[in-house]
């Protein structure tokens, strides 16, 4: 059994996690016994390979395991292939594109230990370049979809804190970001994990908005920082965007029903026809909306299954 079970996702970009890993190892203290276990989504051979190379060459008293999957399983997916090898206490989810400059880990655990009732936390993230990243948002609902978040925290700051704010003590919040994710392993396996059915984005709300199922609340431990180099694993294009609209809309069906479902549908299908008539590439996504978002239509069902290297 181990205090942490630190779990990252590889996906064609084998720097990024190889410098990751180096900072948390770096970083880390040596009161903690973690346990490493690195994911590889189906990669291309080449950034696979570099991966690998990197790992068999690090130290034999660093427990850590790759595990190649031959198809993208996404960050639900891929995450929960890793916690089957999880032996740990608690659960850290770390994306690739991300720096420690500090104790992250030990900083979390510690809080985590004296709070029986947090479920989830994560640490303040930071810019390459030191400025203030949003590492926590408000739940995926109708009205903040409609109204925004600025409208949000301007009615109600308690419970929709500012995200751009810099707190000097722990914050209660509604979820945590997924860049890095610290569950208490019971809870976390108690809700089932993430939901598989989720390609990317919205994950974090969904199993946050299901730890509040069982009294367990999230919160931002603000005393320890990580970098972020946000998004430098996905490309951003019409068909990310068409990806994130489809969980959106599965995730706020899932929670809240089939009437703001059926709102925020309506809505978004008439601002992007008006939209996808100034630029016509938009047209994929509008389609899909008329469709009604279904999960069909998701790149989780577009990926190939790779041959064994």
């Amino acid at each position: 059994m181990f205090d942490i079970s630190i779990i990252i996702i590889n996906y064609n970009s084998s720097e990024y996690t190889i410098n990751c890993i180096k900072s948390i190892v770096e970083h880390t203290s040596s009161q903690l016994s973690c346990q490493y276990i690195v994911v590889d989504n189906a990669s291309e051979k080449a950034s696979f390979k570099t991966l690998q190379t990197y790992i068999n060459s690090i130290e034999s008293n660093i427990p850590i395991e790759l595990i190649r999957s031959n198809i993208n399983t996404g960050f639900g997916g891929g995450n929960m292939i890793g916690v089957q090898k999880a032996k740990g206490n608690y659960l850290a989810f770390i994306n690739n594109d991300t720096i420690l400059e500090s104790d992250c880990l030990l900083s979390l655990k510690s809080f985590m230990d004296e709070r029986p009732d947090v479920g989830v936390c994560g640490p303040q993230s930071l810019t390459e370049n030191r400025d203030l990243l949003p590492a926590f948002d408000h739940y995926a609902s109708l009205g903040k979809e409609l109204l925004g978040r600025k409208f949000l925290q301007l009615i109600n700051p308690k419970k929709y804190p500012n995200r751009k704010s810099f707190y000097s003590s722990p914050q209660k919040i509604q979820f945590v970001a997924g860049s890095f994710i610290f569950f208490r392993a019971e809870d976390f396996n108690q809700v089932g994990g993430f939901d598989t059915n989720i390609f990317l984005y919205y994950e974090e709300t969904d199993i946050c908005k299901r730890l509040t199922k069982i009294n367990k609340t999230a919160y931002l431990v603000p005393d320890t920082k990580y970098i972020h180099y946000h998004g430098a694993s996905t490309n951003h294009s019409v068909i990310i965007k068409t990806e994130l609209k489809i969980s959106l809309l599965y995730v706020l069906k899932k929670h809240y029903g089939i009437i703001p479902f059926y709102i925020l549908l309506t809505y978004l299908q008439i601002r992007y026809f008006f939209i996808s008539i100034i630029k016509p590439k938009y047209w994929p996504l509008w389609y899909t909306l008329f469709l009604q978002a279904p999960l069909t239509r998701s790149i989780k069902h577009k990926q190939e299954i790779k041959s064994v290297i």
